[in-house]
């Protein structure tokens, strides 16, 4: 097997600030394993929060495909990678994420199944996709909610966090006289304090908000869960559910975990996480970062197994590099084509930068 590495920047449509931060762009880095002709492809995206530069992705990436080579065939890398003779694996998990993603590409490529049949599904999953709404003025917020709504979106995520938290609800109000049939999420991404959540959840579950991610910061997963106890409205943990011994922790004492790949390890560590959380009373939502149609396509894989989907990463982007899994209409679909179903559009390739691919090449099995 031979792996190959291409970085691109991914532009956004505008800035999404949250309440840590505003993201302009971010690089993606794209992983290609060759194997007998066929190709499989995966990314993983820089990322402040998880430490992630661009350069950390490609030495990572680049190691990791040089692993590959001590596998016969991708069939063998994708039931054993990533253990190494009893070795912690240290990899990240976005870099884990990306490499199963492609061996999951090529290896449903070489048997002619769709990945979902080899995620054990039956028929294509599909689902309605949260979009989200940055932390912006409110008639802006306003404008972008009826847009949404007119182009079919049913699920709206609402972004906040700021200083004054009466800017937050101003903006909620808006966005709900805008679209009132919306359903609303709401994500502060861990700005408010303990005494700030039992205080404004009430006022947001008379907006008619439908749940709320991660309203406090991260680190104290026995204080999200007596904040899920007491709350008019359901809480879903993010920031403090990235592997599994958090969602095990947390399975039954809070109303949702998000689980996104890139912090959980790939498809199948998502599978874990859901068959844990089967029947604890605790629902699962599936995530994303901002990334491309690549990126985002393992997950929509999963898309039937969430009660909420926010899979909207690739509808962020001024300019999507790849084609595939829709969204456009508020609702993602994964492919019946053989493996993830994706293919690169040549859309972004104008401005786009892109570094010289770079062969990483095993010492094992075929070339």
């Amino acid at each position: 097997m031979k792996a190959t590495l291409r970085t691109v920047r991914l532009t956004l449509a505008e800035p999404l600030r949250i309440s840590r931060s505003t993201t302009t762009a971010r690089d993606a880095v794209w992983l290609t394993i060759e194997h007998d002709g066929l190709h499989g492809h995966g990314e993983a995206v820089t990322s402040v929060y998880y430490g992630l530069d661009t350069d950390t992705l490609r030495q990572r990436l680049y190691a990791s495909g040089r692993d590959l080579g001590r596998f016969p065939d991708p069939e063998s890398a994708l039931r054993e990678w990533p253990a190494r003779d009893g070795q912690p694996d240290d990899r990240p998990p976005a870099v884990t994420a990306a490499v199963e993603a492609a061996l999951l590409d090529l290896c449903g490529k070489r048997s002619g199944a769709p990945v979902y049949r080899l995620l054990g599904a039956e028929s294509a999953p599909s689902a309605a996709t949260a979009r989200t709404i940055g932390i912006v003025p409110a008639p802006h917020a306003a404008a972008q909610a009826r847009a949404l709504v007119a182009a079919g979106f049913a699920l709206v995520k609402v972004k906040a966090g700021t200083p004054d938290p009466e800017d937050d609800l101003d903006r909620v109000r808006a966005i709900r006289s805008a679209a009132p049939g919306a359903r609303l999420l709401l994500d502060p991404n861990g700005a408010w304090t303990a005494d700030q959540t039992r205080h404004l959840l009430p006022r947001y579950a008379e907006l008619g908000v439908e749940a709320v991610e991660q309203p406090i910061a991260p680190g104290d997963p026995e204080a999200l869960a007596r904040l899920a106890e007491h709350s008019p409205l359901p809480v879903i943990a993010d920031e403090d559910a990235v592997g599994l011994e958090d969602v095990r922790r947390l399975a039954g004492r809070v109303h949702g975990v998000n689980v996104k790949l890139a912090k959980c390890g790939g498809p199948r560590a998502a599978l874990r996480m859901a068959e844990l959380l089967a029947g604890s009373g605790t629902e699962l939502m599936l995530g994303c970062l901002t990334a491309s149609t690549l990126g985002l396509a393992p997950a929509v894989h999963l898309a039937d197994r969430a009660r909420w989907a926010d899979l909207d990463g690739h509808l962020l982007l001024a300019d999507d590099p790849w084609t595939g899994i829709g969204g456009a209409d508020g609702v993602v679909r994964a492919s019946e084509l053989p493996g993830l179903g994706v293919r690169e559009s040549g859309a972004g390739r104008t401005g786009v930068r892109e570094r010289a691919a770079e062969e990483a090449r095993g010492t094992g099995g075929h070339p």
